[in-house]
């Protein structure tokens, strides 16, 4: 049998200003495409399916149209929630949804749920874990030591009859970290899991009676230990942390007497999201200029900087998202010792100090004055000063 893994859709997100419900529409689309053309039997939804816990109307309605049509082409859907996710939202019509293939676990009640298929000889069990932390699981084993997630995802397994005959699935929405090494972070989960050393990290291992563990949360796609433990990743570009990113999705296949094969298939945005760095004059030159409806984050190198340089970049990329500065002052800027900065100095110098490190000349008294009044309104400094 075959099924595709997919993870991290966070439909309704966008990306800075700029709404992804288009371009959203169109990577579903192509995964559609995909799954017919590889005769797939199934796909795995590994979490944070919506990008808030209340999803817009376009959102819901986004996710309908892709299940609706998987649902007509007879593909199963194996679907949990993610962090990101609202569980009973999500879990809304799933009993419905099951009578046309469609499971869906986005509440943990105390069971790993079980959907079985066969296959000639083949019988497969794909179990589906939403997101849990692991107060939840104390929650319905209260004798159980758990004192992080690691524990409580462990303990669930552990109280699971897992049958070692069959060949057995886990879609699963968690941090998990290899031997000695954590995924590469990217996206909106990078900030979430800055402290995950302590509390939210799982080890691999705890996967082991699984034959492949279709995993979401982290947006860049990767093995994690074994080839069969595996992040699909996001299927578009979130983030600047993604820009380098190779977007795939995972096609599995899945028989009784061979080893689970894995084929990564490309994934083409409708607008691909893009790191460009130089002068404003190179980057902006004709013969450089490609795709020009991509999304941009653009590192000018000029020494000065340049007045509305978005608006003089959106001339030409009209989907410029960020634009910063490498340049000399810059990097002066980032070797002063933030902790003595302010040593024995008033507002006024600081700020003048701040303008001239970056616009390599002397405030105004009027700018001066406009930034003593935003300071006073802020409560930093009092109206005496």
């Amino acid at each position: 049998m075959v099924f595709l893994h997919l993870g991290d859709l966070h439909l309704g997100k966008s990306l800075c200003d700029y709404d992804l419900i288009e371009d959203q529409k169109y990577i579903l689309d192509q995964i559609l495409e995909i799954a017919v053309k590889e005769s797939a039997d199934g796909v795995l939804i590994a979490g944070d399916v919506y990008d808030k816990s209340i999803p817009s109307e376009a959102a819901t309605n986004l996710l309908d149209y892709f299940l609706v049509n998987l649902a007509k082409k007879g593909i199963k859907v194996f679907m949990i929630s993610g962090n990101h996710d609202s569980d009973d939202r999500l879990n809304f019509g799933s009993s419905l949804f099951a009578s046309n293939e469609i499971y869906i676990s986005s509440i943990f009640d105390g069971k790993l749920h079980k959907e079985t298929l066969s296959s000639g000889n083949t019988v497969i069990d794909v179990y589906m874990l939403p997101f849990v932390k692991a107060s939840q699981v104390k929650h319905f084993f209260p004798e159980a030591d758990i004192n992080n997630y690691d524990d409580a995802v462990r303990t669930i397994i552990n109280n699971t009859d897992i049958d070692p005959n069959h060949k057995n699935i886990l879609v699963a929405h968690q941090f998990v970290a290899g031997t000695g090494e954590d995924p590469a972070l990217g996206g909106s989960e990078s900030v979430g899991t800055q402290s995950v050393g302590l509390v939210e990290k799982i080890g691999y291992d705890c996967f082991d009676a699984f034959d492949y563990v279709a995993l979401g949360h982290i947006h860049s796609p990767q093995r994690v230990g074994r080839d069969e433990v595996r992040y699909s990743g996001s299927p578009l570009k979130y983030s600047l942390s993604e820009a380098s990113n190779e977007k795939t999705v995972p096609l599995i296949t899945v028989s009784d007497d061979e080893k689970i094969k894995i084929e990564l298939i490309p994934l083409k945005p409708m607008r691909n999201l893009r790191h460009i760095r130089g002068t404003l004059k190179e980057l902006l030159d004709k013969k450089n200029v490609k795709a020009p409806d991509d999304f941009i984050y653009a590192t000018l190198t000029d020494e000065d900087v340049v007045n509305d340089a978005m608006g003089i970049f959106r001339q030409v990329y009209p989907n410029t998202l960020h634009i910063d500065y490498d340049n000399s002052h810059m990097r002066e800027i980032e070797q002063v010792d933030i902790s003595r900065i302010a040593d024995n100095k008033s507002f006024p110098d600081l700020i003048a100090d701040f303008y001239r490190q970056i616009y390599s000349c002397d405030i105004t008294e009027e700018e001066m004055e406009v930034m003593r009044a935003v300071a006073r309104e802020a409560g930093v400094i009092n109206e005496a000063d």
